[in-house]
């Protein structure tokens, strides 16, 4: 069983999430705005936080950039908007997803199933390093470095290209990177795809260019000759 927090202003949504997550096993607590969140996490450890991003007292953002000075659990972001930027943002502070509201319960429970199951996968997978000139991965770890120097990947980030160089050669259909990274059905939205592998270029900085894009298809990861 999974402990999981619910964040959100709105008591029905709460609601609703508690109600599909019990359902599913987990036990869920509450949290109304962003600053109760924070004094929650300082005293109580959860497997996963579900945070909506518009809040009184303390948006979802700024509550999420304070929690990761604490964990770095995993953080489903919610929002009513679904702008190109808030999505970015949200990626950029290392929330592992995003969800637009209306959203359907049960698929906010498979994706939270989904990154709990790679969470924990992750933490008990035997060490394994992909090195190539000058470009390591710690798979074990969750490290990347660029000769040598560390550079820091969201949690996203990192799940992605961990998958791209698995698969290194091999052409990945968008739908494919959506069902695998992301551990559920595709749905015809492939936004959140592209910006991740925007920001994960801008990250590898000259490794950017291993990152092929398949016109129609999707991408491939390849050591460029």
């Amino acid at each position: 069983m999974s402990k999981l927090l619910v964040v959100d202003d709105e008591e029905r949504i709460r609601s609703i999430i508690r109600k599909y997550g019990e359902f599913e096993g987990h036990e869920v607590d509450e949290a109304g705005d962003g600053m109760e969140a924070i004094r929650i996490c300082q005293n109580h450890t959860y497997d996963l936080i579900i945070m909506d991003i518009m809040m009184p007292n303390l948006d979802g953002f700024s509550a999420c950039k304070e929690i990761r000075k604490i964990t770095d659990i995993p953080v489903i972001m919610l929002s009513a908007r679904g702008e190109e930027y808030d999505r970015i943002h949200g990626f950029e502070l290392g929330i592992d997803d995003y969800v637009v509201k209306p959203f359907s319960p049960k698929e906010l429970m498979m994706r939270v199933s989904a990154i709990l199951n790679r969470y924990h996968k992750d933490q008990n997978t035997n060490r394994e390093v992909y090195e190539q000139a000058g470009l390591k991965i710690d798979f074990t770890g969750r490290k990347v470095f660029i000769h040598q120097k560390e550079i820091d990947l969201s949690p996203k980030e990192y799940e992605l290209l961990f998958y791209l160089v698995r698969n290194e050669g091999i052409a990945l259909t968008r739908e494919q990177l959506i069902h695998d990274v992301w551990g559920y059905d595709f749905y015809g939205d492939d936004r959140t795809l592209d910006t991740h592998i925007k920001l994960l270029r801008k990250s590898l900085q000259e490794y950017s260019k291993w990152i092929i894009t398949l016109r129609g298809v999707g991408y491939r990861f390849e050591k460029a000759k």
